[in-house]
């Protein structure tokens, strides 16, 4: 329930004088669901139901508040106003919806011991399958659409080489950024923390770490530290059988994103890829056979559609002048990020891409590779094997989430006030520490509505 204190513009009269002004207005209203200002003779009644979300204002004279429900980010707002005779008093209600909670929990972190969970579970995997089955028996067969055909699916070509590009773009922005914002990263372990100094917390568990207590061992940092580096094994033909155990060191690997870009569409000289004009003749469940494609006139040269970026090596990069050119280049990195996500989420729903669900793994096709190189929990049991599911985006793209530093300038983290911070991902943390605003999709865990005490003493009186 949203907290909302009412606040007299004049002295408040006695009880039976003249009419005051109010205002209701929550305490933090940069971020919070509910937001009401409101004008009237007599206190108001105020109902909340948890439910539906409804604030419901009874007897009112006028909407003329509506103008000031500025100080909140109001996703959806509908108004819905009824005039009533003279004798009757005025009755509304006014419904305030947000997309994104007031806050959320972290991500939540799974051991080594522990499998990941299926993003859809399989009691309805099975009952969607008997579904179709059900739903297909007398039907005739309908022909196998692509990707699943062998052919590109056309209207995801340019999101592929968007994909790409946002790719390239993050990367070079990233270093660049590197160069004002300052990021550490532990040497006994994988952890990392953007701010001017590491955070005090103990959570290191990487070699040495006893002997210091679990604190962490802070050093520089890389592009590789920031945006995590997930590889895939190329594949000439998307279509081929799966991959042998004795093939792992045959098959050349590229980032898992740059390849699935490939098999959506784009064409890079240097990974070689099989482009059918015809769709494949099905055989049989797993077999196929290539149509024949010599009446066809000879394909013509393609030039990329889209310019390809490059990346800029680390001795040329140029880091910002001026404060003005770090805002805005913090603004481009964001919405590289988003582009990058948003685009290969779209291919993830055509073009399949698994995942061990033991350890991280990925493989960009149809179906997983037949390499024994698990050495995840219990792989013994396995022999070595991967336990393919369907991949999420946080599997292709980890976000790596990281403390969020309320402020930079101000005095620094304490250990035992660890519960009042929020956490993001560490491309969101470093490019709003460089100017940038917050997206709104990552407030609920970054905690940004949320007072931090200003001692432990203050802390411990917190209910």
């Amino acid at each position: 329930m949203p907290l909302v204190v009412l606040q007299p513009s004049s002295v408040t009269p006695a009880l039976g004088g003249t009419s005051s002004q109010l205002q209701a207005c929550p305490m933090n209203s940069g971020y919070l669901n509910d937001c009401v200002l409101l004008s009237r003779n007599t206190l108001p009644g105020v109902s909340y139901s948890r439910k539906s979300e409804f604030v419901k204002l009874n007897g009112y004279s006028d909407l003329g508040f509506i103008n000031h429900l500025k100080c909140g980010n109001l996703s959806k707002l509908l108004l819905k106003h009824r005039i009533l005779p003279q004798s009757s008093s005025h009755t509304s209600s006014l419904v305030i919806k947000n997309d994104h909670p007031q806050n959320a929990d972290f991500p939540k972190y799974y051991s080594k011991r522990e499998k990941k969970p299926f993003p859809i579970p399989i009691v309805e995997l099975r009952r969607a399958a008997r579904e179709r089955l059900k739903n297909s028996r007398g039907q005739p067969r309908k022909p196998v659409p692509p990707p699943k055909n062998g052919l590109l699916v056309k209207s995801l070509v340019p999101v592929a080489y968007d994909v790409l590009n946002a790719r390239i773009l993050l990367i070079n922005n990233l270093k660049k950024l590197l160069k004002v914002v300052k990021v550490h990263a532990c040497k006994g372990c994988n952890e990392i923390h953007v701010g001017p100094v590491g955070h005090p917390f103990k959570s290191c568990r990487g070699p040495g770490a006893s002997s210091r207590y679990g604190c962490h061992d802070w050093g520089g940092v890389v592009v590789e530290d920031i945006l995590v580096p997930v590889d895939s094994y190329h594949l000439h033909d998307r279509l081929r059988k799966r991959i042998a155990h004795d093939e792992r060191f045959l098959i050349p690997r590229i980032p898992a994103v740059v390849e699935l870009c490939i098999q959506a569409g784009v064409n890079l000289p240097e990974y070689p890829v099989k482009r059918r004009r015809k769709a494949v003749i099905r055989i049989g469940k797993n077999e196929f056979i290539d149509a024949d494609e010599s009446h066809l006139p000879d394909p013509e040269p393609e030039t990329p559609r889209v310019p390809i970026l490059s990346e800029i090596p680390d001795a040329e990069i140029v880091p910002p002048s001026s404060a003005e050119e770090t805002v805005l280049l913090a603004e481009e990195t964001l919405l590289a990020w988003e582009r990058m996500r948003k685009g290969a989420n779209k291919l993830m729903k055509m073009y399949p891409v698994r995942v061990c669900g033991y350890c991280p793994e990925v493989h960009v096709g149809s179906s997983g590779h037949k390499a024994q190189n698990c050495g995840a929990y219990k792989h013994q049991q396995r022999n070595g094997q991967h336990g393919w599911q369907r991949a999420v985006l946080d599997d292709l793209i980890p976000p790596r989430y990281v403390w969020h530093v309320p402020d930079v300038n101000g005095p620094p983290m304490k250990r035992e006030l660890r519960s009042f911070y929020g956490q993001a991902p560490a491309v969101v943390e470093l490019c709003v520490q460089a100017g940038a605003a917050v997206p709104e999709q990552y407030m609920p865990t970054m905690r940004l509505d949320i007072g931090i005490p200003l001692s432990v003493e203050e802390a411990e009186k917190v209910v």
